[in-house]
This record gives C-alpha cells, structure tokens and sequence, in this order.
C-alpha cells in the first residue's frame, strides 16, 4: 500500500509540474535582461516585486488550510441563488462612438472605456471561471456577458493592473489580441502576453509613476498593495499596479487591486481629484487584509484620491472570498452616506457617463 500510495503522489507531482510548466495558461518567464531592468526600482528586492512599507503577506499551513476549506465550503450567499442579469450592449452602439466619456462595466474589474473617441479595455477579463483549471474556479454569476468579444469594435489601448486570473486572462487575450493597437501593464507582464502571440512592439510596461501619452490621453501606472504570480514559483516576479486616465477634460482613476495604505493618498495628492473612481470593493478576508481592502477602507480610499463620484468594483462576477455576494456593496453603502461619498452601482451592461449628474436607482443586486 505504501508503494501504490507512493507511486500516486509522484504521479500527482510530475503531472503538476508538467502542466505548469507546458499550459499556456500560466504565461511567459521574464527574460534574463528584464532582472536587470527590474533590479533599478526600489520595490525590486532579491529577484521579486515588493509592496510599499514592507507589508507581510505570509499566510500560515493552518490560515492557509482555513483558506481552502472556506473556498470549497463558502457560505450561504457567497453566490447569487440565480443568475445576475445584464443589460445587452449593442455592436452598433459601440462603433464610431463620439459622445460623453463613458464607461461599461463587465463585472469584477473589468471595463469598456470610451474615451475622446478610442476605446479602452482595463484589466479584460471574458472568461467563465478565473482560473486556470476550470472545476477549480466558480462560474461567473451571470449566465452570458453584455456583448461577446467578437463583436467588439478596434480596441486602441489596454490596460492591464496585474497578472492574477481574474484580471489577465489567457482565453480573453488570445480572442482581442487581434482587434488591439497597444497594451499598458505594469513591469514585467508583458512576458505573458508575448508568450501568448501579442508582439513586442504593442506592449509598453510601466514602473510605478512612470507615464505614457497615447495621442491626446496620459495613462499613469500608479502604485498598489497587492502581488503577482499565476504558477507555483513565480511570486512577485511581476509588478502590480492602478491607473490614472487623465484626458485634456477629465481624470479617471482605476484602483487595480490593492489592500488600503498610504499610496492612496499620495495618488490623490499628485493626480486628484479624480471625475471617477474605480475602486476596489470585494473578496477580502482577515486572512489577505493587507491585499484586499473592506468595503469601509474602500469608501476612505476614494476619499483619500478626492474622487467626486466612485463606483465599487472587484465583485458581481466570481466568487473568490468567502463573504456574501452582495455584501461588499452593502457596506460601503453605508459608510458613503456617514461620508457623503457620490457612488455609482450601475447594473453589469449598463453604460456610465463619467459626468451624470443623476445616479443609477435601481437596486438590482437585493
């Protein structure tokens, strides 16, 4: 029995390691030179990224096993009992678009951003399940997207926080890397893209408050508090970011993920105040708190970057904490009426003009 026991568990770990290292799931290894480049940054330490202030983000076999046991238990109301609905987006509306800044929202982080006439997708993320082995991963909440990529129009610029599932996902690059002019991602995630066909000359990476002009729009790579990595040995080995949009009428801000610290206000101090935050709301846990905010540090982060209106994002699609569904959204709720916060719950689909004056009233996730 020991043997046959033996032999399962060596079958087990060479199967692993296979899979890792030959699905193109997991993305691209960084190039010797770009340990070199990396090395000139101060949040580059001993072959990885690093967070601002030294934050521990250790998890502990018995937190971990915690972790995993609630992951595959969650409880009551982690997910919709029925499929969130969305509103449809039309290709025709979309195309030769020319009208008020707008935006789209597809769940979790992910945007459509329509912009002095471009569009631009932030941290695209199409799939079914974020992960790279799919009975790993809960389906999405709702049961079709607003519009399938196919029918999206040119996409002249994507941003991209980070490199985790749920924000970069191979299936979604491999459909839009066709319809793209350029992509934006922090130091190093680029290796993931070129792994997966998108050619070198379309990636610019960026350090944290390094910029780039992309005709009459700046985008700003912004610090966050989170990490990085998509296998089992590649921590940290690429950078984490938010971003400011800033065009010649407006500033857009888009927290990535991060947990809260004083970032926030240092990006208020040199970009604010802010037309439209996205910030961060969902999946945290006092397990990873120092990587995801609660939904009260959320509503103090959107004061610390002076945004005037902001919107919680990061939920609504993927069941990734053990919370409820629609609790996030609760709670800031009320905390943005103690702060007179001007927040935004639009339903999945439905398009936001950064500049309404009226909100969306419609309390779709009760």
């Amino acid at each position: 029995m020991a043997i046959i026991f033996g032999l399962v568990l060596l079958t087990l770990v060479l199967g692993t390691i296979i899979f890792v290292n030959t699905s193109p799931e997991f993305g691209g290894k960084q190039p010797a030179e770009n340990e070199k480049k990396f090395a000139l940054t101060k949040h580059y330490k001993e072959g990885r990224f690093i967070n601002l202030g030294n934050v521990d983000m250790k998890i502990g076999l018995k937190d971990y096993g915690k972790s995993l046991l609630g992951y595959f238990n969650p409880p009551k109301g982690a997910v919709p009992n029925k499929p969130i609905l969305t509103e449809s987006i039309s290709k025709s509306d979309l195309e030769n678009y020319s009208g008020e800044t707008r935006l789209f929202w597809f769940g979790h982080s992910t945007f459509l951003l329509q912009i002095q006439s471009k569009n631009i997708l932030i941290d695209p993320m199409f799939g079914d399940v974020p992960s790279p082995i799919e009975f790993l991963g809960t389906k999405r909440f709702s049961d079709h997207l607003p519009i399938d990529i196919d029918s999206l129009p040119t996409i002249d610029a994507v941003l991209i926080s980070h490199d985790h599932y749920d924000h970069l996902d191979y299936g979604s690059i491999i459909k839009l890397k066709g319809k793209v002019n350029r992509f934006y991602t922090p130091l190093g995630v680029g290796a993931h893209l070129e792994s997966w066909g998108v050619k070198a000359e379309k990636i610019i990476e960026l350090d944290w408050w390094e910029h780039r002009m992309f005709s009459d729009l700046q985008f700003v790579c912004t610090p966050a508090q989170h990490f990085s990595g998509r296998g089992l040995t590649d921590k940290g080995k690429t950078l984490w970011s938010s971003w400011v949009i800033k065009s010649d009428t407006e500033t857009i801000f888009f927290s990535g993920d991060s947990g809260y610290g004083p970032h926030f206000k240092d990006i208020g101090e040199k970009f604010g105040p802010f037309d439209f935050a996205m910030m961060e709301c969902g999946q945290y846990n006092t397990l990873w708190h120092e990587i995801h905010m609660y939904p009260e540090e959320t509503a103090q982060a959107a004061l610390d970057v002076k945004a005037k209106r902001m919107m919680p994002i990061h939920w609504g699609a993927f069941k990734l904490a053990m919370h409820g569904w629609n609790e996030p959204v609760e709670r800031l709720e009320k905390v943005a009426k103690l702060e007179h916060l001007n927040m935004v719950i639009p339903k999945i689909g439905e398009p936001i003009l950064v500049n309404a004056t009226t909100q969306p009233s419609e309390r779709w996730w009760e």
